[in-house]
């Protein structure tokens, strides 16, 4: 059939695009989609009945006149990264934008993933939504390798730690290499005289020579709270350090301010997280957002050097636009 969808009435081709988006990569029934796009039942399959005919769907979405698609490609142009902008609308609940944001990039991921590849991943409440909605993929000799340590005052955090990792590793048929040290350590010694340790220094090496990298950004003001801002893992005197320091939010619990700077951030000398010249140096490094709240940390992260792939909610991606 020949492809005709480009001579169609563009409204048609915009709401047959975002129709097709909330359907196939994000799993909303018809039903939903209709109360979203402030339509009947009816319409949306027969949007969707045209995205198909028209060719508009084939096994991926094609949202070269999306509105999204328009603001992906704004980001690129001024950060230089390749933005994945995930339709929400503005409406929904943060928990409900994060597990849709997840979601997409749970499939997009899929194709960033293959054998032979050394996969690093940071813990926080996004990796962890985005864990629980993982496409199986087999590969060969691959391995995904913690990037942060998880414990804290009143937990080991292995337990959350390596559930989110073994999903990972479930999921892409991968090894796993966790990484068995708090988030912070007490005494910047005390790190100092770990990361002498072989069986650290083992763990260090393999987060050195990442393909791709899976994190989000931490924030201290989103509705979903960032991982790192509770559940004992900072203390009073940390809070007040770091707002002295100018910090707006964190990559694998290392800390940076709005121009992606982390020098003089002495918290920084307790964090297990790798140091940024390291993360730098893996070819893609994926980062997942969702929620308004978080713009000033993903622009922070962006100023860092630190995001090659940027999966992101609409109306976020339209707030990094706009400022």
């Amino acid at each position: 059939m020949a492809d005709h969808s480009w001579d169609a009435d563009p409204s048609r081709v915009r709401d047959a695009l975002r129709a097709a988006h909330l359907y196939y990569l994000q799993d909303l029934t018809m039903d939903a989609i209709a109360k979203e796009l402030h339509t009947s039942r009816s319409s949306v399959s027969r949007l969707l009945s045209f995205a198909r005919d028209t060719g508009l769907v084939e096994i991926r979405v094609r949202p070269e006149q999306d509105d999204a698609a328009a603001l992906a490609k704004g980001l690129r142009t001024r950060f230089g990264v390749t933005a994945h902008v995930v339709p929400v609308p503005d409406t929904v609940s943060d928990i409900e934008r994060l597990d849709r944001v997840a979601l997409t990039a749970a499939r997009i991921l899929t194709g960033f993933i293959d054998s032979n590849q050394r996969i690093g991943v940071a813990w926080g409440s996004t990796i962890s939504a985005v864990s629980r909605f993982l496409v199986p993929k087999q590969t060969h000799d691959s391995v995904i390798v913690q990037l942060n340590g998880s414990g804290n005052l009143a937990s080991t955090g292995v337990l959350y730690a390596s559930e989110l990792l073994r999903r990972f590793g479930d999921a892409y048929g991968a090894a796993v290499e966790q990484f068995p040290v708090p988030a912070f350590f007490d005494d910047p010694h005390t790190r100092e005289a770990f990361w002498r340790e072989r069986s650290i220094r083992r763990i260090l090496a393999l987060q050195s020579r990442l393909d791709v990298a899976l994190f989000g950004v931490g924030s201290p003001i989103s509705e979903v709270p960032s991982h790192v801002y509770h559940d004992s893992y900072l203390e009073k005197a940390d809070y007040r350090a770091l707002s002295a320091a100018g910090v707006v939010g964190d990559v694998a619990t290392v800390f940076f301010r709005a121009d992606g700077s982390t020098d003089g951030i002495v918290v920084n000398e307790r964090a297990t997280g790798p140091d940024f010249r390291v993360l730098r140096r893996t070819p893609r490094r994926v980062c997942v957002v969702a929620g308004r709240a978080k713009a000033p940390s993903i622009r922070g992260a962006l100023a860092a050097g630190l995001i090659t792939d940027l999966i992101v909610d609409e109306p976020t991606a339209l707030a990094l636009a706009e400022a």
